[in-house]
């Protein structure tokens, strides 16, 4: 494994979110979803202990219609006996961190980075809501969405088809997508953006 790939450990946290409205300071989270690889996009722990979890809806919070219309399913989760409490979630989070990448270091550059597209708004979340996960990570991001978004300048013919689970797989062949084309589920997006940096390594960095 590579020792230097954006940190001293070469560890990325695959990491997305969904939430309860667009307004991210009205926000509250529904579900969070990791799982941490090398630098090399490989599968730190086995597909069984990557954390995907729903997370318990206050009555007081009511979600956007937008929300309402497109995530029912998991809003139903959520106020079922099945969702977790955020400290829960932060502390599970903060575990799987521990075990796949060691245990947290005073070395803010040696913990690992954060990963996934647009992944500020997932950021801005784990701010408010999940100190311990937090403090395991680096201070760097990497935003696949930034690889995107040069690779639509320069191919606008070709995109990465990220509803595709078949594309997923070829350039990540360990995922896990039980649901093909399960948009605005965390687990599934992260695996997309995972493979979709996989797709630009092999394509638009060739070079490199």
């Amino acid at each position: 494994m590579s020792k230097k790939y954006g940190d001293g450990k070469g560890f990325f946290v695959w990491f997305d979110t969904e939430y309860s409205d667009l307004k991210l300071e009205k926000a509250h989270l529904l579900q969070v979803a990791a799982l941490v690889t090398d630098a090399s996009l490989r599968r730190v722990l086995p597909a069984g202990e990557d954390v995907i979890l729903a997370i318990r809806l206050p009555i007081e919070i009511q979600p956007s219609p937008w929300v309402e219309e497109n995530l029912s399913e998991l809003l139903r989760l959520c106020r079922s006996p099945d969702a977790v409490d955020l400290a829960d979630a932060d502390q599970r989070l903060a575990d799987y961190v521990d075990k796949a990448a060691g245990t947290i270091t005073q070395q803010q550059d040696q913990r690992p980075v954060l990963a996934g597209n647009s992944i500020h708004a997932d950021w801005w979340l784990v701010r408010r809501f999940l100190p311990q996960f937090l403090s395991r990570l680096h201070y760097r991001h990497l935003d696949v969405t930034t690889f995107k978004l040069e690779w639509q300048r320069l191919n606008q013919d070709i995109e990465f088809d990220k509803e595709n689970s078949e594309s997923i797989r070829q350039y990540f062949p360990e995922a896990v997508l039980p649901v093909a084309g399960n948009r605005h589920d965390a687990y599934y997006d992260l695996q997309a953006s995972l493979s979709e940096l996989a797709f630009y390594r092999a394509h638009l960095l060739q070079n490199f």
